[in-house]
């Protein structure tokens, strides 16, 4: 064991002196210290006065000989300790066990114990109570960030369309339903997620967001579900997947239709049970949060294609939200602009800045292909080149052959496509989920074709 860690220090609570006496000598062999209760009432107190980091809980004390429900008793009374509990009993039951850890304890030991098994529940158990404290420590300050300024500050809803879905917002998010977000890129699905999460019996615990399209296939359930250290060749130190970090909070999954049909199933298991594996561990751990998935994919075509489970889609989309594209909901224009002028300000300690009716007029009549998030750059732009307090059209720098009434030229299919790859990888400066994203393409589709037209491509980005 190695003597450099804190020493734990283990409560024995039991009735019988030899037992005690024969675990005490067991657990100072291996530099843990201990503390003794003979009675039920002693065990509470202990617990109390002592704080230990675990508890050794006999089910049977001296009201009765088998039945274990004195345990069950002790460990209700001491359910908000936090403390680990590993319960024992000579009378060993499957429906005894289930019946504690339900309670929440952590493992069940039958007497007459074996040695290394013990030892290993308690270092398992001792381990899982530091990393969940660290966890604690790691979501209060993720509570704490929900009171920075965030991008909800640009969810707008002047327009019918948005008026309609906020209606729909306020009704669904105190709910625990899953909800799936579609629309195209840039609409805002990630601020309407946190929205949703504002909204909800949630908002106090942390939302925890997940882009699945840049995920490796090869760390898929180290980024989810977490891993031990020396889990696998590069783990060298315990990492907290994003469904701890999420538990009792929500959990947002952006991109969900790009996830490979090979790992969907180890996501459908946990989505339907709330159970998964630490990598690295045969603990099962339990998670309890709200799903808010979003894609610009069509998930039931992908379904027809064989690229994404029915079972999957039906966890997924228990209510379904449609944003509409920026074009739609030209009435929002103004107010979101202002939005972005105000945090862009800030940003590069700006004055307060304007824009001129011509400029509004120039807004609204743009087509927006990239919808909000492109109405983001451009204002970020005209803030940093705008002298003086008024934004102008000519300070907007707008292509007007991006208007609703631009005419497409006329060319082979091929060479357009070739085109639009290329000036998409150009853009963004050949970082292929960004590429894909503009396109409305998954990233391997993207590869696919840069393949196809041999365009020169990072296979790392």
């Amino acid at each position: 064991m190695n003597t450099n860690k804190p020493q734990a220090t283990i409560l024995i609570a039991d009735d019988d002196e030899d037992i005690r006496l024969a675990l005490e000598l067991l657990l100072s062999a291996n530099n843990y210290k201990t503390i003794e209760a003979g009675t039920a009432k002693e065990v509470v107190i202990e617990s109390e006065r002592q704080k230990p980091d675990l508890i050794l809980l006999d089910m049977n004390f001296s009201r009765d000989t088998t039945s274990g429900q004195e345990g069950l008793a002790i460990l209700k009374q001491l359910e908000k300790s936090n403390i680990p509990i590993i319960l024992m009993t000579a009378w060993g039951s499957i429906e005894l066990a289930v019946k504690g850890l339900q309670q929440g304890a952590c493992d069940f030991i039958e007497k007459p114990w074996q040695k290394e098994k013990l030892l290993n529940s308690i270092v398992q158990q001792l381990d899982f109570s530091r990393i969940k404290q660290e966890h604690q420590g790691y979501r209060q300050l993720l509570s704490k960030s929900q009171n920075l300024p965030t991008t909800s500050q640009h969810w707008i809803c002047q327009s019918p369309t948005m008026q309609a879905i906020e209606q729909l917002v306020k009704q669904i998010a105190p709910t625990d339903a899953n909800i799936l977000i579609l629309g195209e890129n840039g609409t805002g699905k990630s601020v309407l997620a946190e929205r949703i999460h504002q909204l909800s019996s949630r908002s106090s615990q942390p939302l925890i967001s997940v882009n699945m399209a840049a995920i490796p296939d090869n760390l898929f359930e180290s980024e989810l579900f977490g891993h031990q250290k020396g889990a696998f060749t590069d783990a060298k130190q315990q990492r907290i997947g994003r469904f701890q970090l999420a538990d009792q909070g929500s959990l947002f999954f952006d991109e969900v239709g790009s996830l490979p049909l090979n790992l969907q199933p180890k996501l459908l298991r946990v989505l339907e049970s709330g159970q998964y594996e630490v990598l690295g561990s045969s603990q099962t751990q339990k998670t309890n949060v709200r799903l808010i998935s979003a894609t610009n994919a069509d998930l039931n075509q992908l379904v027809k294609n064989g690229d994404f489970r029915q079972d999957l889609l039906y966890r997924l989309n228990t209510l379904v939200i449609t944003l509409p594209p920026l074009r739609e909901r030209t009435v929002d224009i103004p107010a979101l602009a202002e939005n972005f002028i105000n945090s862009f300000s800030k940003k590069y300690h700006k004055q307060a800045l304007t824009l001129d009716d011509q400029a509004i007029t120039k807004l609204k009549s743009h087509h927006w292909p990239g919808n909000v998030r492109e109405l983001g750059h451009v204002i970020e732009r005209a803030v940093l080149l705008t002298v003086g307090n008024i934004i102008s059209a000519q300070n907007l720098l707008l292509d007007t052959g991006t208007s609703a009434s631009q005419e497409v030229e006329l060319q082979p299919l091929e060479t357009a496509e070739r085109k639009l790859i290329e000036k998409a990888m150009a853009t963004t400066s050949g970082h292929v989920i960004e590429a894909a994203k503009l396109l409305e393409i998954s990233r391997n589709a993207l590869y696919r074709r840069l393949e196809k037209f041999n365009i020169k491509f990072d296979a790392n980005q």
